[in-house]
């Protein structure tokens, strides 16, 4: 098992929200996410969040290998609720959440579950990739977000529409008709995307961050082939570094609309071949 990790936290001074950690035959990618400029109701922070549900999920995954993720997902919820109820609001609108992606390797298939827009890059033999992510917040987000994309990222008009935005989005998360996150309720873990592959079909597991793959899916200036080949040539490093450079091009966001002018970006690269 052959893993490469890289991390990076959107600014220096920033505690990084983003947790990947790996095992034999496992990992898990985190993006803990919050409400930007509101109190959370929680003590303990987003990144405890996220990094905590990482941990126990990783776990669970490898102790419980008959048990499915979906179900290790939602014991994980359940204790990560457990550790913090009494002593934090948990019905809170900015409550911490979290996207999730998770893998399994056994019985000679490689068993994935995504939750939220964090991505899973799987390369087969051929020399082809197929990306597994949740749209569902995208697609919710399109409807609310023009007001957010015709200002300038980091100005103070901007960051008052993406506050509304925000808002507004919330209200729609983990509901029929919205979008489904790790957060206080382990139903949640029912709606995430769940599949297996045959491993024998695959050179590559990639999990990412959505910070990690704004150069395919925001800006428009990979594809997830060009992706792979950093990847296996250069390292999640050499990605992240290429996508930080990009960022800085376009600092307040007049060719590439963003809520964040840089985010949180991890990447863990498992060679299986």
């Amino acid at each position: 098992m052959r893993i490469a990790l890289a991390s990076l936290p959107a600014e220096p001074d920033r505690e990084n929200e983003d947790f990947a950690a790996a095992a034999p035959g496992a990992a898990v990618l985190l993006d803990g996410a919050g409400v930007g400029g509101a109190e959370t109701g929680c003590t303990h922070g987003v990144a405890w969040f996220s990094s905590t549900l990482g941990g126990l999920l990783l776990r669970s995954i490898t102790v419980q290998p008959a048990r499915s993720l979906a179900d290790c997902l939602a014991d994980s919820i359940g204790l990560v609720r457990a550790l913090h109820e009494d002593t934090c609001d948990l019905t809170y609108r900015a409550s911490p959440t979290s996207t999730v992606v998770a893998v399994r390797a056994g019985g000679g298939l490689l068993e994935y579950l995504v939750l939220g827009d964090s991505s899973l890059l799987l390369a087969d033999t051929r020399g082809s990739a197929d990306v597994v992510v949740d749209r569902r917040l995208d697609e919710v987000g399109k409807r609310l977000r023009e007001p957010v994309d015709a200002l300038p990222t980091g100005s103070l008009e901007h960051s008052a529409a993406l506050a509304e935005y925000r808002d507004a989005l919330t209200k729609l998360r983990n509901r029929p008709g919205g979008f489904w996150i790790a957060g206080p309720d382990p139903r949640a873990a029912e709606h995430a995307l769940t599949g297996r592959v045959p491993l024998e079909s695959l050179a590559s597991v990639t999990l990412m961050s959505d910070g990690a793959t704004r150069l395919v899916d925001r800006f428009g200036l990979d594809d997830w082939r060009q992706t792979l080949t950093v990847l296996d040539s250069s390292g999640p490093d050499e990605l992240i570094q290429r996508v930080r450079e990009t960022e800085a091009g376009d600092p307040d966001g007049r060719r590439w609309p963003r809520g964040k002018a840089r985010d949180d970006a991890t990447v863990l690269h498992w060679a299986l071949r």
